[in-house]
Order: structure tokens, then C-alpha cells, then sequence
């Protein structure tokens, strides 16, 4: 009689160290079926972008790859996973099934009907948490309520005991007598579109290695100076292991005790100033992916109710505008020109792209969204949804509506030099840096010389900066005005 196996279900933990669910599978000394399951291709709501599908192709390449070396492999199938998990029961005779939690709404409604199934069929269930350094179900105010503003939450996650450190990976798996069948990544339609995208994402390399690389460069060369440096996007300064931390390739609790780690090292202050703030963003991630398990409606509605009756614009012209990159705004389109080249955007420029959307156009806030989930490497619905709400001012410890950035001011601060605007907008590249961040502003013969024709070489303005401020702080005035009525 062939030995029952278990099911190590790989979901957005796709690597072999630190990972718990793993461990535990293959220390439960059966053998160790590891599978994959593709189901959100046919989601009704945010389904995974073009870039997500992209990275998400490259990252299971990578992890069958890892397997192979540890002389498994990597089995893959398309569908619902309730439905999946009961067809592989009939197909190899199964113990228990292991994997890592997800805290997406729709993931948790699917983890639901898997736990049925599985507990319905006598079958053992271990599920363990490694997306998050802490638990958001052990995490309450006095009121034995959710947090809703970062400080107190923070302070409450590091009160508790520190995170488990790394586990490493297993030396060897032990194999199923007869292996499942597998479908290919091909077959799967996962990479729908992405002939067309080609070369676009060519600056990133997914997977395990390059994440654990990426970590050690940006530790060793740029964390001592990242509460500087993380504000300017014309310097290589931030760790970009987003994408990385998104799909499972490298996990929290990694970088957690790598900067700790080098914390512990001596150094001067400023070394450990900046290794704080950057755990800090780490800690708005654990933040983003609270929020979402405790009000999973947020990632379409405002968790500020009031903001329902907020009077916004629908202005497909100015829409298409921004997702071009062309709004006359240097710091803005050259933000959305870096998404639309790289599928990336530095985290400052993502703030002053969002609030031009929502305040100087007046478009909602999800529409922003939906365009960030489509194109970005590191689209991750918890804090997509967070950063999108706090700019809006609708979300939980939310930036203030009526805080409105000055596209040319946060450009002549953050990109003094011009450098990040010149590389992602060629055209305006000989404007000299007193006018490169407002080249309507420029003397005409200055633009002559440059070789710049506003309105054909770059646009104007589609909006005027002090107009478009006053026209937001009036719609949010007429906002609290019905909330009082």
C-alpha cells in the first residue's frame, strides 16, 4: 500500500528556506507532494496585473528549480483549490496538507472551503504564518478592538516577543512512491499578455538568490544612511525587495533579523536611526496587511464612511493623462513613465503621483488603485489599498485631505538636481535645473535653446497647481458639510 503523503501547498511563499509550512511538511516524515494551485486568473476582482503575472511566471520557475535540487519537484494545477486538493485526494492517498496563511479577503474565503474539505475527508491541517512578523489576531487595543493608527499598533508588535528567526532549508525530501500529474506553467495562461510586455521588466531578477543578494547589498552598502536618502528618487538608495517580500521570495523575518543583526553591530547613531526607520516601513506592511484582515471592505470602499459622499470627478481625459505620464507635471509623469517602463515606482513618487490623482483631478482614489494593481512588480492588495486610502485621507491614520502636494515644490526638494526627471522624460533633459520641475514657467528663449516646444515636445499643465488646491478644499468642505446635515 503506497504511503500517505502530505501536500505542502505553495501560495505566496514561494521558497524552500524559512519557511515553515515546508519544514513542518517535510519533518512530518511522510513524503512531500509540493503543489501550486493558479485559481486567480478567472477572479472576478483584482486578479493579478501583467507585472504580477510576470514576476509570479519567474518565481515558480525559481522554486521548481530549488526543489529539483533537493530532488523534488514542483506540481501545478489550475482551478479552485478546494476542488484541486479533493481531486489529488482521489488521485494520491493523502495525511495532511500544509501551508502558510493569507490574509486577503478572497484568500481567506477560499482557505475556508479548503479547511472544510480537508477536515470533512479526516485529514490533518497545519497551517502556520510566515507573510507577517505578527499575528493580527493577538494584536487588539485595551478596548480589545483593532487599531487603527500605526504608533500605538507598532508599539503594541514590538511588545510583544521578537520574531521567530530564519529556518533553513531542508536537505532532503522524501518522495511519493508515483508522482502527481502537472500541468505547465505555459498550459496555465498565468503569463496572458506578457509577449507584448517584453524586455519591459528586464532591470529585475525574481527569485530566492536575487532576493537574498538584493538584501545583503542594500544592507551593507545603504541602510546606514536610509532615513536621508529614502525620500529621493534620483538616488539607488531604497532596498526594492518589495516585489520579493510580496511573492514569498524572501520573508520578513529574514530582513527583520538582518538589520537587526547588523543593529547589534557597532556604528554610529545615525547607522541605527536609519536601520529603525527602515524596520518602521516594514512595520507600515505589517500595519497595511492588518487593517485589510480586520476591514477587509477597504480595499473598495473608504474606511472613513463619510467619504462616500465625497463629490469626486469623472474625467477620462485627465485619467488618461496621468496613466500616460503627461499631465505637464515633470515629478508626476515621470513617475508614471517609470511604472509604465519598469513596473516600479519609487514609494515618494508613488505619494505625489496618488495625490495629484485624487486632489488636483479629483478622481477617486480606486481608480488609482486598479491602475498601480495592473502594473506594478510589487502590486500587494493590503498595502495598495493602504497607501491609496492615506493619501485620499479616507483611510485608518490617513494623511489629511486637505494636505495637498505641490508637484513642483516636491520635485525641487526630493529631485533637486533633476537627475530623475531627465532620465524618465528625455525631452525636457537640457532644461537647466532652476526651471526643469516647472518648464511653463521657463523664459520662451530659454525653451527655444533647450529644443523644447510646450504643447508638442511636453505638454503644459492639464491643471493649474493653486487652482486644482482650491477646487479640492472645497470639495472636501462640501463633504463635511453633508456629513453635518
Amino acid at each position: 500500500m503506497p504511503n500517505l503523503v502530505s501536500i505542502m501547498w505553495f501560495r505566496q511563499d514561494l521558497r524552500v528556506a524559512n519557511n515553515p509550512a515546508f519544514v513542518a511538511a517535510v519533518e512530518s516524515g511522510r513524503p512531500v507532494v509540493p503543489l501550486f494551485i493558479w485559481h486567480a486568473g478567472k477572479r472576478k476582482s483584482w486578479a493579478p496585473g501583467t507585472a504580477s503575472r510576470w514576476w509570479l511566471v519567474k518565481s515558480l520557475e525559481n522554486l521548481a528549480s530549488e526543489l529539483a535540487k533537493l530532488s523534488s519537484r514542483l506540481i501545478v494545477r489550475e482551478g479552485e483549490p478546494h476542488m484541486v486538493l479533493d481531486q489529488l485526494t482521489k488521485e494520491i492517498q493523502v495525511n495532511s496538507v500544509f501551508w502558510n496563511r493569507r490574509y486577503e479577503p478572497s484568500e481567506k474565503r477560499i482557505e475556508s472551503r479548503v479547511n472544510k474539505l480537508i477536515r470533512r475527508a479526516g485529514m490533518e491541517i497545519q497551517v502556520f504564518n510566515s507573510n507577517l512578523l505578527f499575528d493580527p489576531d493577538e494584536i487588539k487595543t485595551g478596548k480589545d478592538e483593532p487599531y487603527k493608527v500605526f504608533t500605538p499598533f507598532w508599539n503594541a508588535c514590538l511588545s510583544l516577543p521578537s520574531p521567530i528567526g530564519p529556518l533553513p532549508a531542508p536537505r532532503r525530501i522524501q518522495n511519493p512512491e508515483k508522482w502527481p500529474a502537472s500541468e505547465s506553467l505555459d498550459e496555465l495562461g498565468i503569463s496572458l499578455q506578457l509577449n507584448s510586455n517584453k524586455g519591459r521588466f528586464e532591470e529585475w531578477n525574481p527569485g530566492t538568490l536575487s532576493a537574498q543578494r538584493q538584501m545583503d547589498r542594500w544592507i551593507s552598502r545603504f541602510m546606514h544612511n536610509y532615513s536621508q536618502e529614502r525620500d529621493r528618487p534620483d538616488h539607488d538608495t531604497t532596498s526594492r525587495l518589495s516585489p520579493h517580500l510580496h511573492f514569498g521570495e524572501i520573508s520578513p523575518h529574514q530582513i527583520w533579523h538582518a538589520v537587526k543583526s547588523r543593529i547589534s553591530k557597532a556604528g554610529p547613531k545615525s547607522a541605527r536611526i536609519s536601520a529603525e526607520a527602515f524596520l518602521r516601513q516594514i512595520g507600515w506592511r505589517e500595519f497595511a496587511y492588518y487593517l485589510l484582515h480586520h476591514y477587509s471592505n477597504t480595499v473598495d470602499e473608504p474606511m472613513r464612511p463619510e467619504f462616500d459622499h465625497f463629490p469626486w470627478h469623472r474625467d477620462i481625459r485627465a485619467l488618461k493623462s496621468w496613466k500616460n505620464g503627461s499631465t505637464g507635471y515633470p515629478i508626476v509623469d515621470a513617475g508614471m513613465r517609470q511604472l509604465a517602463e519598469s513596473g516600479w515606482i519609487h514609494n515618494r513618487v508613488r505619494m505625489i503621483v496618488a495625490s495629484f490623482l485624487v486632489k488636483h483631478l479629483l478622481i477617486p482614489w480606486q481608480e488609482g488603485a486598479k491602475w498601480f494593481w495592473e502594473n506594478l512588480v510589487d502590486a500587494d492588495l493590503a498595502s495598495n489599498t493602504l497607501g491609496w486610502q492615506w493619501v485620499a485621507g479616507c483611510g485608518a491614520d490617513a494623511a489629511p485631505y486637505f494636505r495637498v502636494f505641490n508637484p513642483v515644490l516636491q520635485g525641487e526638494k526630493f529631485d533637486p538636481d533633476g537627475k530623475y526627471v531627465r532620465k524618465w522624460i528625455p525631452e525636457i533633459a537640457s532644461i537647466p535645473n532652476q526651471w526643469v520641475h516647472k518648464p511653463w514657467q521657463a523664459p520662451p528663449t530659454l525653451l527655444s535653446r533647450s529644443g523644447v516646444r510646450l504643447g508638442k515636445d511636453y505638454p503644459r499643465p492639464i491643471v493649474d497647481h493653486s487652482s486644482a488646491r482650491r477646487r479640492a478644499l472645497d470639495a472636501y468642505d462640501a463633504m463635511r458639510k453633508h456629513r453635518r446635515s
